[in-house]
């Protein structure tokens, strides 16, 4: 367990619970744990989810920017849910990034695990987006990537990273609760 794996970690538990406040403030927690976890994963030979982590960095520079803009600093941003024909572009386009990044991965790297890494990192990459766009959806996505890298993490050796996620896959089953329940309130009676 590095230092660095253990700063990550207390950034991403408050990021997390951050974002279930639907608090602006998600996103520089959030950019000091992809940090200081992309160098961990780096380490571990996870390179997918090593560079999903400078994506993410990049995303919540939009993201923060983005939820500003709807008025974030003020208050807890609205949210809502994405049209059928949405989700099923978003699924496809998920997939067929998951599987070409898995495939380069498993051709040209030493990747540890390189079909799981790249699931993980594509539909990691479509939950961050729907996180920025404020999409319902972006939590169910979250709760399977949280699964996976629960198993990803501790077959590499990653258990503190695979602690976290526990915690994430919990903190994101609320998240799930907690936003159905925000754009509910949300429409006209």
């Amino acid at each position: 367990m590095s230092p660095l794996e253990i700063v990550g970690t207390v950034f991403g538990f408050a990021n997390i619970v951050l974002l279930i406040r639907r608090s602006v403030w998600n996103f520089p927690a959030a950019m000091v744990m992809v940090s200081c976890i992309g160098v961990v994963l780096f380490e571990a030979k996870l390179y997918a989810e090593a560079g999903l982590q400078a994506f993410f960095f990049v995303v919540n520079v939009y993201g923060w920017w983005l939820w500003s803009r709807a008025g974030g600093m003020e208050h807890a941003v609205a949210v809502g849910w994405l049209g059928w024909s949405a989700r099923i572009g978003w699924a496809l386009a998920t997939g067929l990034a998951s599987v070409t990044l898995g495939w380069a991965l498993a051709r040209y790297t030493d990747a540890a695990l390189p079909m799981a890494d790249s699931a993980v990192a594509g539909m990691s990459i479509a939950a961050q987006f729907l996180l920025s766009f404020r999409r319902i959806e972006n939590w169910v996505l979250w709760i399977v990537i949280d699964v996976v890298s629960i198993w990803l993490f501790v077959t590499r050796g990653l258990n503190l990273l695979a602690v976290l996620y526990v915690a994430f896959l919990i903190l994101s089953v609320v998240g799930l609760r907690e936003w159905w329940r925000a754009a509910k309130a949300q429409q006209p009676a």
